[in-house]
């Protein structure tokens, strides 16, 4: 049996990315859209009081959730790349670091680290939640982003490399301006599934009263007492947002593999 005849089976957090070849995921995507979508007008429209009270309570906490998101990505990426670079490290130091990192992060639970952290970095200075909320889900996605930079630079060939160095470049050089910028093509949709999967994981920063999309429902459900439909009008803006990046991330894959075909 070839390589080719071997099916690859991806299981992730992130949500699932609907691809022009599976059609069936891509009609269920239309119809969790417009019933996502259908859903968000006519309750508020049919009945105002709660719903569209509600809706006019959470926009603040959606931008405190794309902020924690977007800021721990990128530092979750930075710590992904020295993490894959370590684990490819012919030094044994230096691979055992970041393997062990790597192990330990993934073995154990977001929500555990998210304490942990909060209240460690509680002992040595005092900083703002949002800010331990960040550090706490870079440090723990940074794990899962060295995997997909240990795959994605491993993926290309190594006779790259070899020509790099046969023309002159280091080490360093070689890795910069030759296999890092093909890597990245195959790095990118991973990197754009875990975004996902932390944007639905950054609900449990709301713990630390960062007041993210969570936080905030919470906050109108314990005035109210509505908490059915304030948690309905939460789990939909999840839903549609998730399903909006979902699509884009289709996209971007979409070009990627046809830039490759080329």
């Amino acid at each position: 049996m070839s390589k080719d005849d071997i099916t690859k089976i991806e299981v992730g957090d992130g949500a699932a990315i609907p691809s022009p070849d599976d059609k069936g995921l891509v009609s269920a995507w239309w119809v969790a859209l417009i019933g996502t979508v259908g859903m968000l007008i006519a309750l508020p429209v049919l009945k105002p009081d709660p719903y569209l009270t509600i809706l006019k309570f959470v926009p603040d906490g959606i931008v405190v959730t794309f902020e924690v998101t977007i800021l721990a990505i990128v530092f979750a990426i930075i710590i992904g790349l020295l993490t894959g670079l370590g684990r490819l490290s012919s030094n044994r130091f230096i691979n055992m670091i970041a393997s062990l990192y790597v192990e330990v992060v993934r073995g154990i639970p977001l929500l555990v680290q998210l304490f942990y952290i909060y209240f460690a970095l509680g002992r040595i200075v005092r900083v703002p939640d949002i800010v331990a909320a960040v550090i706490a889900m870079a440090f723990c996605y940074g794990a899962y982003m060295g995997e997909v930079f240990r795959a994605g630079i491993s993926s290309i060939d190594h006779g790259q490399t070899e020509a790099s160095l046969s023309l002159g470049f280091d080490k360093k050089q070689t890795m910069a301006y030759v296999v890092l910028p093909q890597a990245w093509r195959t790095i990118l949709p991973p990197v754009g599934n875990e975004f996902i999967a932390l944007l639905k994981d950054t609900s449990l920063v709301s713990i630390l009263a960062v007041a993210d999309i969570l936080r905030r429902g919470r906050e109108y459900a314990a005035e109210s007492f509505n908490y059915f439909e304030t948690y309905t009008i939460i789990a939909l803006i999840y839903l549609l947002i998730t399903l909006l990046l979902s699509k884009l991330i289709s996209a971007m894959e979409y070009r990627l593999s046809h830039y490759e075909r080329r």
